[in-house]
């Protein structure tokens, strides 16, 4: 198959391919999204192969208006219209019970439908062009790192969907925050852009799904957001994430630094840790810059043919607790703790 590469003049023709039915990835404020009609199955389908995707994972559907929400979800509290009000557009997915118009294909067999305003004014144009809202998982090969630039989505689909749309870098760097807003107990699935903290102060208290830092429990919780059952963001190479006194992790990492074909990931801080396979971050306190740039990380070890790699463990305050969920799943929850 031939993709087309578009750029922002040619937002149209990414519409147009769309209303045909066809796929196209598209940039968002978080990551790039591989976008197709939601309300059409085929349309879905064509999504989870491009991807290799579960198909019992559910997808995220991506509205141009608020307004929309309702035409796709059966309760909205006057809290959740809080949310919404507050932070569409944005990294926010809602989570409501869906109305029939929703089909079973889009929502992985479940009876409520994860919705989100993208604030990326490229992706809003395109949907409204298309009056219809798109389902958008990440625009990568399911499970590994998510794309957040053009030429990570070039790399990971070219030749497999209809078009790619170029927006240059997302400038958030993780998928949205996943909230369940069902019966009006809200509960955290996937940590995101909008902050547990940023969350409470609009609706009060809010419950943490254990998924979000532990392995899925399915005896004990229902699947119902995209990143919670699989193993997500995973390089090529196996990842370790390294937790302790920070003298000792630094010595640690330093070590293995040495080592052929070891990657480390590490903080701009950790000045002592040098070589050509030591990729930093950001500085310890900038949570947001290494959240732009954790799967970008990721996928250059990729090209370097990296077997081991080893990380700081982030933190979990603020969009940290973002990073680390993506990190614990990309290493399968395999943590070194340096007593």
């Amino acid at each position: 198959m031939e993709t087309l590469l578009l750029g922002r003049d040619s937002l149209s023709k990414a519409a147009e391919l769309l209303i045909k039915d066809e796929v196209v990835a598209i940039p968002t404020e978080t990551v790039y999204g591989l976008a197709a009609n939601a309300l059409k199955e085929d349309c879905v389908r064509k999504i989870y192969e491009a991807k290799g995707r579960p198909s019992d994972n559910p997808l995220i559907i991506h509205i141009s208006k608020k307004e929309d929400v309702y035409l796709y979800a059966k309760e909205v509290s006057e809290k959740a219209e809080k949310l919404m009000d507050k932070f569409w557009p944005g990294p926010l997915t809602l989570i409501f019970k869906k109305k029939d118009i929703v089909p079973y294909k889009t929502t992985g067999g479940l009876d409520t439908v994860a919705i989100r305003m993208p604030k990326n004014e490229i992706a809003l144009e395109i949907i409204s062009k298309c009056n219809f809202p798109l389902a958008a998982p990440s625009a990568n090969i399911s499970g590994k790192p998510s794309p957040t630039s053009f030429s990570h989505v070039v790399f990971d689909m070219e030749g497999k969907i209809s078009a790619i749309v170029d927006g240059g870098d997302c400038n958030v760097g993780v998928e949205s925050t996943v909230l369940s807003a069902v019966d009006d107990e809200f509960i955290l699935l996937r940590p995101g852009g909008v902050t547990p903290k940023e969350i409470e102060e609009v609706v009060g208290e809010i419950k943490i799904s254990q998924s979000i830092l532990n392995e899925l429990d399915e005896k004990k919780e229902k699947v119902i957001s995209p990143g919670m059952k699989y193993k997500h963001y995973a390089p090529n190479g196996n990842l370790y994430l390294v937790s302790g006194e920070e003298e000792k992790v630094i010595g640690f990492l330093k070590e293995k630094s040495k080592t052929h074909k070891t990657g480390i990931i590490c903080y701009d801080d950790y000045s002592d840790i040098k070589g050509e396979n030591v990729i930093k971050i950001g500085e310890k306190e900038d949570l947001s810059n290494q959240a732009k740039k954790i799967f970008s990380a990721l996928r250059k070890f990729d090209n370097k043919e990296i077997r081991e790699i080893y990380s700081v463990y982030p933190s979990s305050e603020g969009i940290g607790l973002a990073v680390l969920n993506r990190m614990l799943r990309a290493a399968g929850f395999n943590v070194i703790e340096l007593g």
